[in-house]
């Protein structure tokens, strides 16, 4: 009799050690996966969700052919909040009304992670944004203040970006807000996946829990830091599974963002750093002239990632340059319109970070914004609205500007080589 006890507790730890290993791990500043190191090219495929709720058939199309190109790890949205008179935002939202949730949303979500289970593939799923294109922190805060108006930032007219910021980072010292936003999160993370009966938590499909989408400390950095820290304890005591990252922007150009790369990552509740390039937005390059501010963006570019790549080293832990993108040349916002200055750039960063993981371990990821796949816009440069296809573009911007297309060949192409040589390090012994 106690020769099967033991046996059975011999097997039952056997079995946990082999579960433990499905999941995506943090040892000695790397991700591991199976006891090999993971490193990877991903995408940003924010609307997947949806396309599962609504299209299931686009969605087994994108999700088999990002597979056929080697990408293998996607940044999804499993939150969005506001009814569907909220402007730029995408829509159905999972929360149309504080602790109401579209049921047929949350099986889309289902949906979507077991097809990446079936693809083995990664899901970063992030709970929150700062920004009001899945309704984020400014609709908790105005849900709070019984449906104040929200200052919205372009392409509102006579939007204002800081009256905007300063307005979503009420978000942190809302106790109504936080209150709903953690039974959101509870929602989310205890979750049983009504396709493979699988707790979320038990999902081998997800790497990792994501605080929010570009959250920033805009006036409030000390109550930003100490939302960090105490959210994402509050995951981990939920799922002590999976990873948790923050979804941060990095240092930014902006000091008045609130953000500080190192400050922000310093918990040991976050497991990884996260930071975003932006050189088209932030002005260091500009597609009508091409020529001279392609190389300053490059530039900028290299000192930008070098910057965050030595916090990271000094830290140990690991960096994933989660969101880059370049608009189309000259400018357009054209599907057919050519792509030389993206593939060139494309080109660079994959390369600049690959080089980079090969000699540094800390460096471990990079997703590129965004998979538009076979979505295609209304009309070029057009604002998004219900009925329109999902494209990498969310709503509150115009359509057609990042977004990598199933015919962008010469970008897939680009995409598919450098996917193959991050997936080799899975590969080594």
């Amino acid at each position: 009799m106690k020769l099967k006890s033991q046996f059975g507790c011999l097997l039952l730890g056997i079995a946990s050690f082999v579960s433990a290993q499905n999941f995506i791990s943090v040892k000695d500043g790397q991700f591991y996966h199976k006891d090999k190191v993971y490193k990877y090219l991903g995408t940003n495929f924010w609307y997947g969700m949806n396309l599962g709720a609504d299209d299931q058939k686009r969605l087994l199309k994108e999700l088999d052919k990002l597979s056929a190109i080697g990408v293998k790890n996607l940044r999804i949205m499993a939150t969005s909040e506001g009814d569907s008179k909220t402007p730029w935002s995408m829509q159905p939202s999972l929360q149309p009304k504080p602790g109401e949730f579209n049921v047929k949303l949350l099986n889309g979500l289902d949906f979507l992670l077991s097809e990446m289970g079936k693809r083995d593939m990664k899901a970063v799923v992030c709970l929150n944004n700062f920004w009001p294109w899945s309704g984020g922190f400014p609709k908790y805060v105005s849900w709070a203040k019984n449906n104040e108006t929200i200052p919205y930032p372009p392409p509102a007219e006579g939007g204002d970006w800081r009256i905007y910021q300063e307005y979503s980072a009420q978000f942190y010292n809302n106790e109504k807000a936080q209150e709903w936003y953690r039974k959101t999160i509870a929602v989310i993370v205890n979750r049983t996946n009504s396709i493979t009966k699988k707790l979320y938590k038990e999902d081998p499909a997800i790497m990792s829990w994501q605080l929010a989408n570009e959250p920033e400390g805009v006036n409030v950095i000390d109550e930003y830091r100490n939302w960090v820290d105490q959210t994402a304890r509050y995951i981990k005591s939920l799922d002590s599974n999976h990873l948790v990252s923050i979804g941060s922007e990095g240092y930014t150009p902006s000091e008045k963002n609130g953000t500080d790369f190192r400050l922000d990552h310093k918990t040991d509740s976050i497991d990884y750093f996260t930071f975003h390039l932006w050189v088209q937005n932030w002005g260091w390059y500009d597609p009508q002239n091409s020529k001279e501010s392609y190389a300053i963006a490059i530039k900028s570019a290299t000192d930008y990632i070098l910057k965050h790549i030595n916090v990271a080293k000094e830290e140990n832990k690991p960096l994933v340059l989660e969101e880059f993108g370049i608009g189309r040349d000259e400018d357009s916002y054209d599907w057919r319109s050519s792509v030389s200055q993206r593939d060139k750039y494309y080109h660079f960063i994959f390369n600049f970070i690959y080089s980079n993981s090969k000699k540094i371990p800390v460096v471990s990821g990079v997703n590129f914004w965004a998979w538009g796949g076979i979505g295609r816009p209304s009309s070029p440069r057009s604002i998004w609205k219900p009925g329109d296809d999902f494209t990498g573009d969310p709503p509150h911007e115009f359509q057609g500007w990042y977004s990598v297309y199933d015919t962008d060949l010469s970008t897939i192409k680009i995409i598919k080589d450098y996917a193959k040589k991050f997936n080799q390090f899975s590969t080594q012994p």
